[in-house]
């Protein structure tokens, strides 16, 4: 019996060993490839990319993964305890499996069996971690135990709390949301420290299975693993059972939170600054680098910029009639569902989507698109309003913008119609019909000493249209080009006194003839060059053009950045090539700042996922500012590090010039400011594009007016009568709580009055006097010279007028040809 037992003993051991051994070299093979998991050391996870206003306010987010990395010395311990107590709550005592956990686990599994009832797991937050960064998911036998050796190994490396720090960072939560800081967002637009004890709970029940508790199409579900989540914190001791009990009361409180730009009317300004980003840093960088991006936009300035430019392209498009409804729905039935499925414009949200439901002489029934709870499913009630005669008023056009003889809406819209309104006060029920321009715009506001965009409108709407106006398209800038012709003029010896004839003249090239003319025809004989800006003369522009060579002009042009290359032909110098508005308002800050060199910029600074700045657009020098302490020393100073592209006395000519546009010339009565301002207006061939530049001591800001598809938009459609009134509404709202400054006059400049049309002297009691800007060493003529005078006679009030002028001419003065 002894041998018997010794023999069965024996036999036990060998079979023990053998299965040791066999165990050993199965363990042996599979950690032969296990990952490695010191990698988890430098963990750096997709993170989103956020793009912050000037003010600091947030306007848009970027990510594959919507996810913002905590460390775990900021996730609040009560969301600890929720994970804690919804997926580990020995996580602190085991040495990473739960060895107690997985015996009860197999108990219940095998309890269950033949119940149909979902196995149970137990997986720790070590194994998941190593699941979910070094592992695949596959559900076999080897994964779970390469998974078990990963778990204790990872324990014995690093600390609890930084385990649990990748797993709430890592984790997906549905909606696009991972770790713990994007899904607060997501889900709740909150921080992590805002959540509630029910918020909290839900958010630990979602890693399970985000699909399976689904907030709208699973709210009972999802409700029930809330509250499960909620009893297992109070049981573990994390929650006062009172806590508890009102937790569960709470409802689910989702509030999904959209994706895109979040401050308002900032659209077409955030995606400048994506594609900006993308093209420095990458695709990746943007997606997952974590950026933090700090732009140069002003809320309330761009604000302002929306609401000048769409009065503007409304006003233009209105007179021209109405072009017919969005689409027609049926009215048979429920019509809320087919009108809930319209697209609406986000970025107009005084817009609604509405069906004409009855048409009357007196007025329209409109019935409202109702709303769309956060499942999908359209809500039940039905809104109604009316639009009267006069607030449909413009619709009573013809195409042709030709009043037609009925004023009744009949005709006009039918049942079924689905068209844009907008109340007429807030809660009311009386609407004004509203339908999306045609007509297309942009405007951009800069900082002129520094090259900041202050703001930003890319077109009417953002939804109706991503194309952006003022920094994608090329247009012909017409006549607000010509003040850099005359830039280059007045830095090589000519005056704004400098007088040259308008009159006709052809060039003749290639056997082709040209013959500019000035806009509406005519011409006023020899004129002062500062005439010739205000006027806005293209046959004075041509010949001053001419008498320098184009060569000198392409020179200043692409040195002020309006072309990266410029045809060196006669027609280019009163604007005929392509440029953006983005360009010419970088250009004419040139002006504004007294000749300095400035790089155009939408973005400040970007930081990094760990807060290095890795740009910066001001890279000034600021001397004595890194001092440790006071001692006396002089105050910093900021060097200005900038080229000088321009002579400051040349830029305040100009600047002088161009108030003359404003108070005199072709912008006469369209700008308004309590202030010193400057611009030029510019129109091309057949009133194609509409322009205007402008600025005042610290703003300058340019906007452009025209189809998309180049067409005419109509005889008197210049810069002066479409673009300098936007330019005006915008200023006075930007400018309306700003000191007033005043256009910096370079020392040693003269200012002597002469006669606006000969440019000299003025004699005492001569008329038509201004004051002039010279430059030292120049001044007014003694003799009338004209630029292009051969074979031209003056006029004769001309001869009547300035004493000089007849001495000259008569005594056979030559002059400039």
């Amino acid at each position: 019996m002894i041998r018997l037992i010794g023999y069965l003993f024996g036999l036990a051991s060998v079979l023990a060993l053998g299965v040791a051994a066999v165990v050993a070299i199965y363990l042996n093979g599979v950690t032969k490839d296990l990952p490695n998991y010191e990698v988890l050391a430098s963990y750096s996870p997709p993170v989103t990319t956020r793009i912050h206003a000037g003010n600091g306010a947030l306007m848009a987010e970027y990510a594959r993964e919507r996810r913002l990395f905590l460390p775990i010395q900021a996730i609040p311990d009560r969301v600890k305890a929720a994970f804690l107590s919804a997926e580990d709550k020995n996580f602190y005592n085991h040495p990473g499996v739960d060895i107690y956990g997985l015996g009860r686990a197999i108990l219940v599994n095998v309890q269950n069996l033949g119940s149909g009832r979902r196995p149970v797991g137990a997986s720790t937050i070590t194994q998941q971690v190593a699941k979910n960064f070094l592992l695949s998911s596959d559900q076999t036998m080897d994964r779970k135990i390469k998974e078990a050796i990963l778990s204790f190994r990872i324990e014995q490396t690093y600390s609890k709390d930084k385990i649990l720090e990748l797993y709430l960072n890592e984790i997906f939560f549905g909606q696009n949301a991972y770790g713990i800081a994007g899904a607060a967002l997501t889900y709740f637009d909150k921080s992590v420290t805002e959540l509630t004890i029910a918020e909290t709970a839900y958010l630990a029940a979602l890693p399970k299975g985000p699909n399976n508790y689904h907030p709208f199409r699973r709210t009972e579900a999802a409700l029930e693993r809330r509250n499960w989540v909620i009893d297992r914190m109070v049981e573990n001791g994390f929650v006062a059972r009172e806590e508890g009990d009102e937790a569960k009361k709470q409802p689910l409180g989702v509030t999904l939170r959209r994706s895109g730009s979040s401050l308002f009317a900032s659209d077409y300004f955030a995606e400048e600054v994506r594609r900006q980003i993308i093209e420095k840093y990458g695709d990746k960088s943007l997606y997952e680098g974590g950026l933090s991006v700090r732009t140069s936009l002003d809320p309330d300035m761009q604000i302002a910029a929306r609401k000048a430019l769409q009065s503007a392209l409304l006003t233009y498009d209105q007179r021209r009639g109405f072009r017919g409804p969005i689409k027609q729905i049926p009215l048979e039935g429920d019509w809320g569902v087919p009108l809930a499925e319209i697209p609406t414009l986000a970025d107009v949200p005084e817009w609604k989507v509405a069906v004409v439901l009855d048409v009357a002489a007196d007025g329209v029934d409109i019935g409202l698109q109702p709303a769309k709870e956060a499942g999908g499913k359209v809500v039940a009630e039905r809104v109604r309003g009316r639009i009267a005669p006069d607030n449909m008023e413009w619709a009573f056009r013809s195409a042709t913008g030709d009043r037609k003889s009925s004023k009744s809406p009949v005709g006009v819209l039918n049942p079924g119609d689905v068209v844009y309104v907008e109340a007429l006060e807030d809660g009311g029920s009386a609407y004004r019909l509203r339908q999306l321009p045609k007509i297309q715009g942009g405007l951009v506001a800069m900082d002129p000493h520094t090259g900041r965009v202050l703001a930003l409108a890319g077109g009417f709407s953002y939804a109706q249209s991503e194309f952006n106006r003022a920094t994608q398209a090329m247009r012909q800038p017409g006549s607000s080009f010509k003040p850099f012709v005359y830039a280059a003029a007045l830095d090589t010896g000519y005056t704004p006194a400098s007088v040259i004839l308008d009159a006709p003249v052809e060039f003749v090239s290639g056997g082709q003839v040209w013959r500019p003319q000035n806009y509406g025809g005519g011409s006023a004989g020899p004129q002062t060059l500062r005439l010739g800006i205000e006027k806005s003369r293209n046959l004075m522009t041509v010949r001053l053009a001419n008498d320098m060579g184009m060569n000198l002009v392409a020179e200043y042009a692409e040195r002020f950045g309006v072309y990266d290359k410029m045809n060196p032909v006669l027609a280019m110098s009163l604007g005929s090539g392509e440029t953006t508005v983005l360009r010419m308002v970088s250009a004419y800050a040139v002006f504004a700042n007294g000749g300095k060199q400035i790089k155009p910029t939408l973005i400040d600074r970007i930081q990094d996922r760990h807060g290095k700045t890795i740009f910066r657009h001001e890279d000034r020098i600021c001397e004595g500012c890194n001092a440790e302490r006071y001692t006396g020393q002089e105050e910093p100073t900021v060097v200005d590090n900038r080229d000088q592209v321009l002579d400051p006395m040349t830029a305040y000519q100009i600047t002088s010039m161009m108030e003359g546009v404003v108070t005199r010339g072709t912008a006469a009565g369209k700008i308004k400011l309590d202030r010193p301002v400057a611009g030029k207006t510019g129109t091309s061939n057949d009133e194609k594009d509409a322009w205007f530049i402008g600025y005042t001591p610290d703003l300058v800001a340019g906007v452009y007016i025209g189809f998309d598809q180049p067409a005419p938009m109509g005889r008197g459609s210049t810069g002066g009568s479409l673009a300098a009134p936007v330019f005006n509404d915008f200023m006075q709202m930007a400018t309306a709580n700003r000191p007033a400054g005043q256009f910096f006059v370079p020392a040693g400049m003269s200012f002597i009055p002469v006669n606006r049309t000969t440019g000299m002297f003025a004699l005492e009691g001569e008329p038509d006097t201004i004051i002039e800007a010279f430059k030292p060493g120049t001044g007014p003529a003694d003799s009338l010279s004209i630029i292009g005078m051969d074979g031209y006679a003056p006029p004769e009030e001309i001869l009547r007028d300035s004493p000089q002028a007849n001495q000259a001419v008569t005594s056979g003065s030559g002059g400039l040809f």
